[in-house]
């Protein structure tokens, strides 16, 4: 038994590792984005397509990349994605104008779509009863965002520009060797489903309720890692390395506070989390709408601590409600997480320029959380009302 948990737990450092290195791939371009928009004299709503493409692909690539997980299993899926993750961070190196920006940008999604392939992975080797702690402890490689926001600037400004996009590249693909050497997939309890079996769980209302909510909480994470720089640098003015500083702090909350979550849920269940995260997310939006660095700083970390807690939470509850099924239902999820990362960016872009402010971008924010907690709180009544059919 303990041999059986010492092997689980190798296999989840080798995928919270693959995952953090694709993840710094990925979030080196919203770090660079200041200097890269300086450098190419790009508009607000330019900037926004720029760091929104890449969630693109790095959202929808999550639903085939799950489900090949689910037949294929992770460590041959995981090994291909970091392998296409190197070559877009090598090009942005040298990405000579907005056109091939945008080309190459598309392209380094493919290291936010290997979330996907990583739940897949690492789910196989946990019992029901350790799913949220593992969970939590793999969605801890949201990391890597931290580790390009503040790195990449730095980078840039002590070796050049490409190094801010490079090193990242060079760390991954030695990973990739490290992970080639060591990783294997969990034992198959059950045999390899066919193409049908895989969309079944799809047909479930509850998988579309988790991307709702799912679709706040990592999105909410992915869209302010990645604007955050855009917020420092042009409301408060700040240089690329400390509006990059500050986003790593930003990061690293809401990365500690996943496992956490996840912990908590296995505890007293992931809705009761949620329904204390959705309000206060809207709260702390408010705070961020205030155009003061204290106000301003207080509602960041407060988004922070809430959505890492509910990453976290929702994520436990991917396997409790489909245990078979776990990388398709979190390609689905995954994907709508991350096309919540993909909409905020364009709609703050748009709202900047038409109105010279990001003031309603947050008020939409705070709406969209109170929308969440209905669902919730509708949902739970629901259940309650079928519970107590069924005992009459």
């Amino acid at each position: 038994m303990q041999s059986s948990e010492s092997s689980a737990n190798y296999q989840l450092a080798f995928g919270t590792g693959a995952f953090a290195l694709c993840f710094a791939v990925f979030g080196s371009l919203s770090a660079m984005m200041p200097i890269l928009s300086k450098q190419m004299h790009l508009t607000p709503v330019q900037k926004s397509i720029a760091v929104a493409v890449p969630v693109l692909l790095g959202s929808l690539g999550r639903i085939p990349l799950g489900m090949l997980t689910d037949r294929l299993g992770g460590r041959s899926v995981f090994t291909v994605v970091m392998a296409l993750s190197i070559v877009p961070a090598f090009l942005m190196g040298g990405v000579p104008d907005y056109a091939h920006l945008i080309a190459y940008g598309f392209l380094i999604g493919i290291g936010l779509a290997s979330f996907s392939v990583g739940v897949g992975f690492v789910s196989g080797w946990y019992p029901a009863s350790k799913q949220g702690y593992a969970l939590g402890v793999y969605g801890a490689g949201n990391i890597g965002q931290s580790l390009a926001a503040f790195g990449a600037p730095l980078l840039a400004a002590a070796f050049g520009f490409r190094w801010g996009f490079w090193t990242f590249g060079i760390l991954l693909a030695v990973w990739l060797v490290i992970f080639m050497g060591g990783s294997k997939n969990a034992p198959r309890r059950v045999a390899p489903k066919s193409f049908a079996e895989t969309l079944r769980p799809l047909e479930d209302r509850r998988s579309w309720v988790l991307s709702l909510y799912y679709f706040l909480t990592f999105g909410g994470f992915v869209a302010m890692a990645i604007y955050l720089p855009i917020f420092l640098t042009e409301i408060f003015h700040l240089t690329p390395q400390d509006a990059g500083l500050r986003t790593a702090g930003f990061v690293v909350l809401a990365t500690a506070l996943r496992p956490v979550g996840g912990i908590l849920a296995d505890k007293v269940g992931g809705s009761t989390i949620l329904k204390w995260v959705f309000p206060f997310t809207g709260i702390m939006a408010i705070f961020m709408a205030c155009p003061l660095m204290i106000t301003f700083t207080i509602g960041a970390l407060g988004v922070a601590a809430a959505i890492g807690l509910g990453n976290g939470a929702v994520f436990k509850m991917v396997p409790e409600y489909f245990p078979q099924s776990v990388g398709s239902v979190t390609g689905l999820v995954g994907a709508a997480g991350g096309l919540g990362g993909f909409f905020p960016p364009l709609v703050l872009g748009v709202v900047k320029e038409q109105t010279g402010s990001f003031l309603v971008g947050f008020i939409m924010l705070s709406l969209f959380c109170l929308f969440c907690l209905a669902v919730l709180l509708a949902g739970q009544k629901s259940s309650l009302a079928l519970a107590q059919v069924s005992e009459g």
